[in-house]
């Protein structure tokens, strides 16, 4: 096991490399520069200046040896300053972000795994009973509904009809002078609409595809011999069967990390949530070169990581696997 991981792992580097080679480039084929952006509405930016703060930002140069140039810096742990009007190193504004986005995005894969999965196993239990038709609404409605509007949706009723929950930011105005168990309430309340339609449409797919699985492994000989033995129908499903049904659930799992940090471009901005995906989203409007690749490269690693999760705990659950 631990030699698949180094192999995984050492195989990783190329895979992530890659990954920045097509995103630099495919970032400089979108119209418009930095320094555009910082001169247009400047009357007293001439020809010259902007020749200056192109040289700068080493836009003059050729695109690869402007990558080759990011990537000697990436390799001494140096993701490069912003192009922004604070000029901070990009490695400062990720991480205060990165934790926010974190935490949300581990929140709901908690949420969709602890909803999803009982919730596939109990649809295919009990097959074509109510339950069952009543779950299939709720995933078809998982699949079609936008993140965005929902988001909308549920600002308006539960943040401005109701007035239940915050729909902004993390914290309210008076959170400093709030003591330690309400902070941590503020927090929650928060953070309890992001959360949720961050989770919405993982757990509606994982919980049809854990349906899925449970219904064809429910079907096998040794369901059947287990069965036939005598032992509990609890038994049955939960020790026998939901072990191998997880298996294509844990690469399904692994694989929707990349939507989910994804997804926090979209309801970071709405809720205005001072995470990674809002930052993302400011950068690629100022045409923030570093700061776009430092999050790229953060979530690529972010993805790979999951994937290796996802490719081991797949091994740890199949006693069958043998990794040489």
């Amino acid at each position: 096991m631990l030699r698949y991981i180094v192999k995984r792992t050492l195989f990783m580097i190329p895979l992530l490399l890659g990954i920045t080679v097509i995103c630099f480039f495919v970032m400089h084929l979108a119209p418009g520069s930095p320094t555009d952006l910082q001169t247009e509405m400047n009357p007293k930016a001439s020809a010259e200046m902007k020749e200056r703060l192109r040289s700068l930002y080493e836009l003059d140069k050729p695109i690869h040896v402007q990558y080759a140039s990011w990537l000697k810096k990436i390799s001494q742990g140096d993701l490069g300053t912003s192009f922004a009007t604070d000029h901070r190193p990009v490695a400062d504004k990720i991480m205060e972000r990165l934790p926010v986005t974190i935490l949300i995005n581990f929140l709901s894969l908690l949420i969709i795994i602890a909803v999803a999965v009982p919730l596939g196993v109990l649809s295919a239990v009990h097959k074509d009973s109510l339950f069952d038709k009543v779950t299939t609404v709720f995933v078809f409605i998982g699949f079609a509904v936008p993140t965005f509007w929902l988001a909308l949706l549920l600002m308006i009723y539960f943040g401005i009809h109701l007035n239940w929950l915050p729909i902004s930011g993390l914290r309210s105005l008076n959170y400093e002078y709030l003591s330690a168990f309400d902070r941590l309430l503020d927090l929650a309340k928060h953070l309890v609409l992001p959360v949720f339609v961050s989770a919405f449409g993982g757990l509606a797919g994982l919980s049809r595809y854990m349906r899925a699985n449970m219904l064809e492994v429910i079907r096998q000989d040794y369901i059947m011999t287990a069965r036939a033995k005598g032992l509990s129908e609890r038994d049955v499903i939960y020790r026998h069967a939901l072990r191998n049904a997880l298996l294509p659930a844990i690469t399904i799992l692994g694989l929707s990390v990349p939507g989910l940090i994804g997804g926090s471009v979209i309801f970071e901005t709405i809720f205005a949530i001072p995470g990674m995906g809002q930052l993302f989203y400011m950068s690629v409007m100022a045409r923030d070169y570093p700061t776009i690749m430092g999050i790229l490269l953060i979530g690529a690693i972010l993805t790979l990581v999951g994937n290796l999760i996802a490719d081991v705990s797949y091994a740890v659950a199949d006693p069958r696997i043998r990794i040489s």
